[in-house]
């Protein structure tokens, strides 16, 4: 297991440079291209609860339907996240960004002319593949430019970039779909494809990953592949499995709630569409609060402490908000909800990027994090299934349980195991 180290190497070069010595202006544009690839990443995830209530009307789903086609995206996110880890270590963080981007924006585009349920959902799975591999990756390259001292605020940002998007898919379904319908929403998503391209161009390669990986590629046949170096190690070995245990319930918990509080807001409150936009929107904004307040704040006490306690209080806000909602306190409760519910995701980019060394740091954290997706992919059905018998209400409920599970391995995981800038 390789050592911790603090030292970044000399600078062969502006792209070449280490985090710690590039000149501010190269890694704040790594911040911000990973900012807005994560943001777009997160409306395109977003359209489809925002527009399920009314592609359940036009396309005649029933609640499991609709439910599965948020488990179909999590299957295709959680394959696209593993295999764009590993194509991020072999080949590169911003080649790998780059192709994500293209696919989910092409991919959520072209919902916009599916016509029944078995068509979206064979699009939405291929779409799925570029959405699932964005995260990872990202948190990886920021990982590797930005200071050690600034990692976690800015991986907090970076991470609040999601709950941005959220807000903004939700603003752009209270103006788009009573206007012009859910599949001119979805046909917006083909704008960033211009985004990608520019990225190409101006980003370059972490030089941690350029001197470990890619200049010993003529002799990558006499290594070790990355899956084999993961689970070759005893230590690797268990901070991966760890990882896929949190990721499995953190994500149960967080992509349930954001597929079906839409619906519920909407069928089981009474809010009409547009004000359950505006609900949405403020819900999210709180969360992007959390993420950052969670991020500044891990540079400061730790990782661990701010992961663990935000999932502890979503736990206990969601039946809260649930059985004990009014019109009077509504606002309040999501709120507060909001904030924690964002705040581990804030945290948990530079924390699982520190658990690994950079010869195999996107492939583990893309695939821990999106090996936990297969399981909680059953969420949305879950829900559905349980929505069918019962409530809405009542199938959120649940997800307080997996928040609490996703607290137990954190336990053993450490804080700052690797330093990000070391090559």
């Amino acid at each position: 297991m390789e050592a911790v180290k603090t030292t970044s190497a000399q600078p062969q070069g502006l792209a070449a440079m280490a985090p710690a010595q590039v000149s501010d202006r190269v890694w704040i544009a790594v911040f911000i291209f990973s900012f807005l690839g994560v943001l777009i990443d997160g409306i395109d995830m977003m359209f489809l609860a925002v527009a399920l209530p009314k592609l359940m009307v036009d396309l005649h789903l029933n609640k499991i339907e609709a439910g599965t086609l948020g488990t179909i995206s999590m299957i295709g996110m959680a394959i696209g996240g593993v295999f764009g880890g590993w194509t991020a270590d072999r080949f590169g963080r911003v080649r790998t960004m780059v192709w994500t981007m293209i696919i989910f924006s092409i991919g959520t585009s072209a919902l916009g002319f599916t016509q029944n349920y078995w068509q979206f959902a064979v699009i939405r799975f291929i779409s799925s593949l570029g959405m699932g591999a964005a995260w990872g990756v990202c948190m990886t390259l920021v990982s590797e430019f930005v200071p050690t001292k600034h990692r976690g605020k800015v991986l907090g940002v970076v991470g609040a970039g999601y709950s941005v998007g959220y807000a903004l898919s939700s603003l752009l379904a209270g103006w788009i779909i009573p206007l012009y319908g859910w599949r001119t929403l979805f046909f917006c998503s083909l704008a960033p494809v211009a985004l990608a391209i520019i990225m190409q161009r101006m980003i370059p390669e972490p030089p941690g990953w350029k001197d470990k990986v890619r200049g010993a590629s003529d002799k990558r046949g006499k290594g070790k592949a990355e899956w084999d170096l993961i689970f070759g190690d005893p230590a690797t070995r268990k901070n991966f499995i760890l990882w896929t245990t949190v990721s499995t319930f953190l994500q149960f918990g967080y992509y349930g709630a954001s597929t079906w509080l839409p619906s519920y807001l909407v069928t089981e409150t009474g809010m009409d569409f547009r004000k359950m936009t505006g609900f949405m929107v403020g819900t999210f904004m709180a969360a992007v609060v959390g993420k950052i307040i969670a991020g500044y704040l891990a540079d400061k006490i730790g990782r661990r402490a701010l992961f663990v306690l935000p999932c502890l209080g979503t736990a206990i806000t969601l039946p809260v908000i649930i059985f004990y909602h009014s019109p009077a306190n509504i606002v309040i409760l999501m709120t507060i909800f909001g904030f924690l519910y964002g705040a581990p995701y804030g945290v948990n980019g530079s924390y699982m990027a520190e658990s690994f060394n950079v010869r195999i740091r996107a492939t583990a954290v893309g695939g821990s994090y999106n090996v936990g997706r297969i399981g909680a992919a059953l969420a949305p059905a879950i829900i559905g299934g349980i929505a069918t018998q019962s409530s809405i209400g009542m199938g959120l409920t649940i997800l307080a349980v997996s928040y609490v599970l996703t607290v137990l391995p954190t336990i053993f995981i450490p804080n700052h195991q690797y330093d990000c800038q070391a090559k």
